[in-house]
């Protein structure tokens, strides 16, 4: 069981979207940025692709599950360090290399980033639409923990190098999120969990191929 209603879940995404309005609309032009970056794939840009992340989950965390969320869930603390410190390691490329970069990739990564971040971008919003939910009270792109979630699993199948380390958080709140998404009935919540499983069954099959190329 969860400690809240669906009408108190959807309650704080009304009192939350309402009063970060502003942040919302640059939001998503942010993301696009993210997105050229990614595409073009420079060391440099792979840096600022990173900070445009660390600054995503950071506002998240802190706003959305630190501020908002807790008001509902005291365990929505423990969600906001945890995006708090994938916000830290993401930052940690900015200053040094190695960690997440961009640049060629195979075309089945290339596709499953693009579909994800579609989703994430158009498919989502319109699945929430298309159940009743208004604004606004629903689930904003990149500014709303699920969305963000599903986004940045697209950048990251689209990195050449995304280290173990960046996907710890990220495929933990995919199975949380994804639980909450049954018992509340979002369903545009429901492929969280199968985008995580996608997600590293590539990564791990194109790991196991360059090992076999190398060797």
């Amino acid at each position: 069981m969860l400690p809240f209603t669906r009408y108190e879940f959807f309650g704080v995404f009304a009192a939350y979207n309402a009063a970060i309005w502003p942040v919302a609309i640059v939001a998503s032009p942010l993301a696009i940025a993210a997105l050229l970056f990614a595409y073009r794939a420079t060391k440099k840009l792979s840096h600022v692709v990173a900070a445009i992340l660390a600054l995503m989950w950071g506002w998240v965390g802190y706003i959305y599950h630190g501020v908002y969320f807790s008001q509902i869930n005291p365990v929505a603390r423990l969600f906001a360090a945890a995006f708090v410190l994938q916000a830290l390691l993401f930052g940690l490329n900015t200053v040094r290399d190695g960690g997440l970069e961009f640049g060629p990739r195979s075309r089945v990564r290339s596709a499953a980033g693009a579909i994800m971040i579609v989703y994430a971008l158009i498919a989502y919003p319109l699945i929430g639409l298309m159940v009743g939910e208004t604004y606004p009270a629903m689930p904003l792109f990149v500014v709303t923990p699920c969305p963000l979630l599903i986004f940045t699993f697209g950048l990251l199948l689209w990195a050449t190098r995304a280290r173990w380390w960046l996907w710890i958080v990220p495929i933990m709140w995919s199975m949380v999120g994804g639980s909450a998404a049954l018992l509340l009935s979002v369903p545009q919540d429901w492929a969280l969990p199968f985008f995580a499983v996608a997600a590293l069954i590539l990564i791990l099959a194109d790991r196991a191929d360059s090992r076999q190329s190398s060797s």
